[in-house]
């Protein structure tokens, strides 16, 4: 009886995934993985101008202070 249920449980889902899904076509695969690629390449180099900008924080020896350690030692 539980194999049954199991066997069902397979069959129908093999049904679904075969007749009822739609599957996105090779373009529209290509088109998504182009702009994850470039909000991925946006997204890093905004964290890349923040940290250039406001440096290494919390010691006095930091390599980079960032612009804005440079601008403040000015002064």
């Amino acid at each position: 009886m539980k194999m049954s249920k199991i066997t069902n449980y397979v069959q129908e889902s093999y049904s679904e995934l075969v007749d009822k899904v739609t599957w996105p076509s090779v373009s529209d695969l290509q088109s998504s993985t182009v702009t994850v690629a470039v909000a991925s390449l946006v997204i890093s180099l905004v964290i890349f101008v923040m940290d250039f900008v406001f440096g290494i924080r919390g010691t006095e020896d930091a390599l980079w202070r960032g612009i804005l350690g440079f601008f403040y030692e000015l002064f």
